[in-house]
């Protein structure tokens, strides 16, 4: 079994990930001969400016039993260093779990998504049981988000992130998804082996700070949501023939109240008017150039990521 976990700029936590990860309970699973003696922890360093490269090397030469590493030649983002380990570790390991470096996934859920595989399931999902302990912005957009996706046709394990466990038969077949836009949340419920899901408490981040603010959660929305769905720019030309419609009842309104007489002076009316329909058509283009862009990204063919360094006893 192969723990992959992707960092980028964790050498506040990494060392804390590892012992916890490594030396308690990946050894607590060898020694009640619940996975292979050859297992080991996968850190992915996706381009991180710090010295959480450093580290992972050092963890590795004081461990290479325990510890292996794949460093990125730039920051590819969090999907494609993970989809990064997740090929490598494929060859290696006939169990892949993926996890987050903030140690905010509990590593116990690991022994129950273990018995799961045992029991016939290829994949695995780690899903929060709750958002109590989230602020109300957070907890609001995040479900939010999951409906929406829901409610676009897109087939999403509601309030899983990417702590999963996966065979090596359902690894394969992911490596046969070539998009350069990747969403693996919505990805891997399209393999269709058997699944299941454990449930747990998600904790507070143990060391460093969350690399996901506002801004990059948004951008991940955006890209999950075009990425798997054509509804949006579906309800555009469904907004554009509303739109059309109500001018041509406001024309025959004007019309009439024109014939009757009664003009009324409506510059402001009108102003706010195209303010409104310039403010819609601008974010109708938006939402366009987004699937146009999608599709000159993916005719290009060009490699998700590329590895400069492994560092692995086996290799």
């Amino acid at each position: 079994m192969y723990i992959v976990v992707p960092c980028y700029n964790e050498e506040a936590c990494i060392d804390l990930t590892a012992s916890i990860l490594g030396q308690e309970k990946l050894s607590q699973l060898v020694l009640n001969g619940i996975i292979s003696q050859d297992s080991r922890i996968l850190f992915i360093n996706d381009g991180s400016t710090d010295k959480t490269w450093e580290k992972i090397v050092n963890l590795h030469n004081k461990n290479p039993d325990l510890y292996s590493g794949l460093s990125l030649t730039r920051n590819r983002g969090h999907q494609n260093a993970l989809l990064a380990g997740l090929m490598y570790a494929r060859t290696k390991a006939d169990v892949v779990i993926s996890m987050d470096a903030d140690l905010q996934d509990d590593v116990n859920a690991i022994d129950k998504m273990l018995e799961k595989y045992f029991n016939g399931s290829d994949i695995v999902y780690g899903v929060r049981s709750s958002r109590k302990k989230d602020s109300f912005f957070k907890r609001f957009t995040a479900e939010s988000f999951y409906k929406f996706m829901s409610w676009c046709g897109v087939d999403i394990v509601f309030n899983h992130a990417d702590f999963r466990l996966m065979s090596r038969k359902s690894l394969d077949k992911l490596s046969e998804f070539k998009e350069v836009n990747l969403f693996l949340r919505a990805i891997v419920p399209l393999i269709g082996y058997k699944t299941s899901s454990v449930y747990y408490k998600r904790e507070e981040r143990k060391a460093g700070e969350s690399k996901y603010p506002l801004k990059k959660m948004l951008s991940f929305a955006i890209e999950g949501i075009t990425s798997f769905s054509d509804k949006p720019i579906r309800y555009i030309t469904k907004l554009g023939l509303l739109v059309f419609c109500l001018s041509i009842i406001m024309l025959i309104y004007s019309c009439v109240n024109w014939y009757r007489g009664e003009t009324v002076i409506g510059w402001a009316s009108i102003i706010c008017s195209i303010w409104a329909l310039g403010g819609m058509v601008l974010f109708c283009m938006g939402v366009i150039g987004e699937y146009i862009g999608k599709i000159y990204l993916e005719t290009k063919h060009r490699p998700p990521y590329f590895i400069s360094e492994i560092i692995d006893k086996d290799e």
